[in-house]
């Protein structure tokens, strides 16, 4: 949204020394407007007291798709299993179940998406399995650009308070994200690399 306001990928920002994130939410008033945004700094999450730094870079991030008990993102950096878990930790929640899918076999994988599609369907289909399978949470990120081997490329974690229903919306999560969403993988092996054969994504 912040992007299409913008018409830009990014912006850069001149600040005195000493600026914190609130003072950058400021300058930036404009754009921002009425739409409630969390601040990332060098990817992480922060408060409007940090200090900033020359060449930090700082993401702007509206509420995230399907509301505060799903979670979507589409990311370039490592994806970390242990704090997608934690964001699903609920008060009635009695179990937790993860999974992630991991490069195997070749030197990496390249993957390419329609980012905004990608997300939207994502959060379609999380938001659906909360619902069917009565959850206390879900979540899932997903990798672009290069994945080397070892890496994760894609994570879900589901709570619920009974294990059954953790479990069987993590499989049917995985499972329908890669059936539907806009997202490509090619194989890499020092400089030779090919597309993976998909199918035609299909919805329910």
């Amino acid at each position: 949204m912040l992007r299409e306001r913008a018409d830009a990928e990014s912006v850069e920002v001149e600040l005195a020394e000493g600026a914190t994130v609130g003072d950058l939410l400021g300058e930036l008033d404009q754009l921002i407007g009425a739409l409630p945004v969390r601040a990332a700094v060098n990817r992480e999450y922060s408060d409007l007291a940090r200090q900033l730094a020359a060449g930090d870079e700082v993401a702007l991030i509206p509420p995230v798709s399907g509301g505060s008990d799903v979670h979507v993102a589409l990311l370039a950096a490592p994806l970390s299993l242990d704090r997608l878990a934690r964001s699903v930790v609920r008060d009635g929640a009695g179990a937790v179940v993860t999974f992630q899918g991991i490069t195997r076999e070749v030197e990496r994988l390249d993957y390419e998406a329609y980012a905004e599609m990608a997300e939207r369907r994502i959060a379609e289909i999380l938001t659906e399995l909360h619902r069917e399978h009565g959850l206390e949470a879900i979540a899932a990120e997903h990798r672009t650009g290069p994945v080397p081997l070892g890496e994760p490329s894609v994570i879900v974690a589901a709570s619920s308070a009974h294990r059954p229903q953790a479990f069987a919306a993590a499989l049917e999560a995985i499972d329908r994200i890669k059936a539907e969403a806009p997202i490509w993988k090619r194989e890499v092996e020092g400089e030779e690399g090919r597309w993976v054969e998909g199918t035609t994504p299909t919805t329910r």
